[in-house]
């Protein structure tokens, strides 16, 4: 069995708030990517969530971290893309790279959770014959590629300035940093045919297979197969819930415990939840314990061991100490043993 080794360590927060106070919540999460720079983790990721407490638009947030950090990737998983407009949001996540010094990870994923509640907010027509799925993806990698608009001769005026019209601000590199949340070989093969970078969390499809880990390995395979020429180093990260024990207190580690002993039913079997389309699904059991524990579980994933991306994926409704109590005992009890160094932090970590 091959050992692990990871050369870049991120994390993936919720973001979460109280319904009556969402400003003290966003703060919060801010505080977290700061705090993980300092650790010298490598990628700070949000979710984007819908009519919940949680960050309704990733662009708009990863502006702001982008304001409060300097070196971390800042990424987000993912963007239900049926909710975008392809070219408005190509000019908002393009804005907040280049506000970001070209940090953005951009990952993506296809449908519209809540659509009927949400579908006639967003679309003043039926919505429902709409693509919203990969195609609108490509349209959006499309206008990411900042081509000019219109032919040759065609140029728009602006107060001092005649210019050929494409998306503005224009970042380069960002189109070559979109990843995709794939959970079935369809998904993976057409993002890899897409030369877009493979995300792969906790949940998967269940095709021709019950076992988790035998069906990850085959979407990891699947995706590697098909890509392209042109994307011979497209990156693949590995999602996890860890959540080490070592520095917490015996009522935080009882909280942990009962966390994942709360999720661990849905492991056993594949599951039809209502909530992802009602299509049958495989969960990984959160690996939750002392360092030397998780190391042990970790050690044997053959899953793991095919990636070099290792992507913390944050309980939801937990505090923002917890957060950071997990990143600390992550980065200096676990991932060491895995092979991972810090990257140069912009201020030294002395501790929580």
């Amino acid at each position: 069995m091959s050992t692990p080794t990871i050369t870049s360590l991120a994390f993936l927060t919720p973001g979460n708030f109280a319904d009556d106070d969402p400003g003290t919540g966003l703060e919060e999460t801010l505080r977290l990517f700061e705090y993980g720079e300092r650790l010298g983790l490598d990628g700070a990721w949000i979710r984007q969530r819908h009519l919940e407490h949680g960050v309704g638009s990733a662009a708009v947030f990863l502006a702001a971290a982008g304001q409060r950090t300097e070196r971390v990737e800042l990424g987000t998983a993912v963007i239900p893309i049926g909710y975008e407009s392809p070219f408005r949001l190509a000019e908002d996540l393009s804005l907040a790279d280049v506000l970001s010094g070209g940090r953005l990870q951009v990952g993506f994923s296809t449908g519209m959770p809540h659509a009927d509640l949400l579908g006639d907010l967003v679309y003043d027509g039926d919505w429902r014959g709409f693509d919203l799925s990969y195609g609108r993806i490509a349209r959006l990698l499309d206008n990411l590629r900042g081509e000019y608009l219109g032919g040759p001769d065609t140029v728009i005026q602006s107060p001092g300035n005649t210019q050929r019209p494409r998306l503005q601000p224009y970042s380069p590199g960002l189109v070559n940093r979109i990843w995709y949340g794939a959970g079935s070989l369809r998904s993976v093969r057409w993002a890899a045919e897409h030369g877009l970078n493979l995300l792969s969390g906790n949940i998967v499809s269940g095709e021709d297979t019950d076992d988790f880990t035998t069906a990850q390995l085959n979407l990891l395979s699947a995706y590697r197969r098909r890509l392209g020429d042109d994307r011979p180093a497209a990156r693949v990260a590995l999602g996890r819930v860890i959540v080490p024990l070592d520095s917490a207190d015996p009522a935080t580690r009882a909280r942990y415990r009962a966390y994942a002993a709360g999720r661990h039913e849905r492991t056993l079997k594949p599951q039809t939840p209502a909530a992802l389309g009602g299509r049958r699904f495989l969960f990984a059991p959160d690996v939750v314990g002392t360092a030397e524990q998780i190391l042990e579980q970790l050690a044997a994933d053959p899953v793991l061991a095919q990636v070099s991306e290792l992507r913390l994926e944050l309980p939801y409704e937990f505090h923002r100490e917890e957060y950071e109590q997990i990143l600390h005992d992550v980065r200096h009890l676990v991932a060491p043993g895995l092979g991972w160094r810090p990257a140069p932090p912009a201020v030294q970590d002395t501790g929580r």
